[in-house]
């Protein structure tokens, strides 16, 4: 029996350090696949979320002042008085060019025959 029990106890230690074998493995595992996808990520352009909402603000700012310039000039068409002045005549330009003209097609050389031989 004391031969069983040795046999069992030596198992139990290998199986104990082949357990403690993976476990490293699958961690190192993790920690290599985490370190490419930081990588990968670092390597793409994206911005920061304090970033983001800076331009957020500026784009919102923007639009605030384009709607308030907007209506500012809203009012300013409505107050101007209407005038009734003629708009000017559209201007002539230079005198007509006259189209331009393709070039007459070349009548096709008349071919040379030579007048059948007779036979002699």
């Amino acid at each position: 029996m004391q031969s069983q029990n040795r046999f069992f106890d030596d198992l139990s230690k290998v199986l104990n350090g082949l357990a403690g074998t993976v476990a490293g493995v699958g961690r190192e595992a993790e920690a290599s696949a985490r370190e490419r996808a930081k990588e990968w990520f670092g390597g793409m352009d994206f911005v920061s979320r304090e970033e983001f909402e800076a331009v957020k603000e500026m784009a919102a700012n923007a639009r605030a002042e384009a709607d308030a310039l907007k209506k500012r000039l809203d009012d300013l068409e409505k107050a101007a008085p209407k005038t009734t002045a003629k708009k000017p005549a559209a201007r002539k330009t230079a005198a007509a060019k006259p189209a331009a003209r393709k070039p007459a097609a070349r009548k096709a050389a008349p071919k040379k025959t030579t007048p059948p031989k007779s036979e002699s």
